[in-house]
Parts: structure tokens; sequence; C-alpha cells
């Protein structure tokens, strides 16, 4: 009976010890990081195009910010979805209250890693499985750019989860599964444009995380990708982008460019729900890009 007994602890502590190693974070290393000189400049087009404000700014008297104080991005929103409750965290250069006391290694393994300058696992709420595919240079970028931005007092507060989600620790078998560096769509296009586009949605726009849905645990589908999703919010749906779509189908690339640009539909209908902030975030790239992204959406499979 002893020896069984002792089989059994070592057995269990072997399974402790694995789980540990597996779901452990796995962070980059300074030897990652390339030999480039930040540019705030270029950094200020990712920050458009990553729709930082669009979570990150402080609410203003309750409602969305909007003009300058889309750059005061202390947080303060709350996501509600089927996991619990998400609070949007501070990440304005406020040394204590935001991230202007992090380095550039801790930024970007925030970012690409989802690991936390304590060395703990981000929720995917914050959308790294995305920010992944994007070049180590442009998240330099930004960062130079955030440290730019007006530091802001007052942090989110903690997430509100329940058992089993408010574990982290798990998230690290959710990131072995879900995490990857790899495009979304295999494209049979070479034009740049198309690829440029392709970087941008699939990237920084992290287009997907609203657009596509998910499975049981939370991550997206491949096989439906931007074929539209419930809201992760649990109000209405997000509608199908791709060319199989109703809302787009009949678009041209122009039409889609426009729309990102003004928020006008070809109907002359207008953007609508959380699409407003980010036509407002498209408006500010270049029309290179909108156009670009455009493109993309034009050449990837369709879903019905």
């Amino acid at each position: 009976m002893l020896r069984i007994v002792r089989a059994s602890a070592l057995l269990i502590g072997a399974l402790v010890l694995v789980s540990w190693w597996l779901t452990r974070p796995q962070a980059l290393t300074a030897d990652d990081l390339p030999q480039h000189e930040p540019d705030s400049v270029a950094g200020q087009a990712v920050f458009w195009a990553g729709g930082c404000a669009s979570c990150h700014a402080s609410p203003v008297e309750g409602k969305r910010a909007k003009g300058e104080a889309k750059l005061r991005l202390g947080g303060g929103a709350e996501l509600d979805t089927g996991y619990g409750v998400f609070r949007v965290p501070n990440i304005s250069p406020h040394e204590t209250a935001g991230i202007g006391g992090w380095s550039m290694l801790e930024f970007v393994n925030a970012m690409q890693r989802g690991v936390s300058p304590r060395g703990r696992h981000y929720y995917p709420s914050f959308p790294y499985t995305s920010y992944a595919r994007m070049k180590i240079e442009d998240v330099m970028d930004l960062k130079a750019f955030l440290d730019t931005l007006p530091a802001v007092e007052g942090g989110a507060g903690d997430h509100g989860l329940a058992f089993p989600w408010n574990i982290r620790r798990g998230i690290g078998l959710w990131k072995r599964r879900y995490l990857t560096q790899q495009n979304i769509v295999e494209l049979d296009s070479v034009e740049p444009a198309v690829r440029r586009g392709q970087a941008l949605v699939e990237g920084a726009g992290h287009c997907g995380e609203c657009h596509t849905p998910r499975d049981r645990f939370g991550g997206m589908l491949a096989d439906r990708w931007l074929g539209g999703a419930p809201n992760p919010e649990g109000r209405g749906r997000v509608p199908n982008i791709t060319p199989g779509g109703k809302n787009l189908a009949d678009w041209s690339q122009s039409d889609i460019s426009f729309y990102l640009e003004s928020g006008f539909t070809p109907d002359f209908d207008t953007a609508g729900g959380s699409m407003v902030a980010v036509q407002e975030n498209m408006a500010q790239l270049t029309k290179s890009d909108r156009d670009a992204i455009a493109a993309y959406l034009k050449s990837i499979p369709a879903i019905e």
C-alpha cells in the first residue's frame, strides 16, 4: 500500500512539474531585438492602425473619447464577455500607473508574447495573438510614439473573472495552441498592396479578433477567417467581411477604401456601433494603406 502511495505521489509531482513547464511564459530576450532606432513618427501610424485609442483612451464623462482626448490612454473601459469582465489598463507613459517605466524589451514581450514585465501571462482580451505577426521594428516605433503622449494617473483595477478563467498560468497552454506568428491566409497574390494589406489586417489592425468566430476555448477559427461572429460583448453580430459576405460582396476595392476613410457605405449608410471608432482610426492612415486593406479583403477566400 505504501508503495502505491509513493508511486502516486511521484506521478502527481511529475504531472505538476510538466504542467508548470508547459504553461511557463515564453518571453523574448534582448538578443531577439533588432538593431533599430525607434521612430515616433512611424509609430504614430502604427498607433492608428492598431486602434490603441479605441480601448485604452480614458472615457470622458462616461462617453467615448474624441479628438485630442483619444491620446490620453488611461484605460478604464470594461469589456463584458462570457468569461467575465476585462478591465482595460492604463498604457500612458505614466511611470507607475502606465507603461512609462517599461523597457523596450518589456513592451515588445507584452505586445508579441503576451507576457507582463512581472513575467505573468496577459489574457488574450489584449490582442497579442494578432500583434505577434507585426514586425518588431513596428512595435518599437509604437513604443516611441506612446512615450510622447500625456502621462495619465490612475489604473483600471483587476479583471473580474470566475474560476477557472482567473488562473492566469493556464493561459500558457492556450498560447501553445493559438499564439503563432504565421499568416492566417495563404495568398495567391504577390502584389505588394495585397501583402501590405495582409500585414495590417492580420497584424496591427487585429480585424479578426472581432470578425472571426471562435471555438469553445476562445481561439479564432482560421477556416472561418473574417466570416462574421457573435459580438464579443454579447450584443448583436459582427459582420462577415470576406468576399462572400452580404456586406462586402458587391463592394469594390474603392468602396471599401472610401468607407474606411469616410464611414460611408456605397449606399450612403454610415458606420455604427464599435465600428465607428475603428473607422475613425482607419481614417488616420494613408490612402495607400486603406487601399491595401481593401485589396487584401477582396483577395481572401469567401466565407458564405
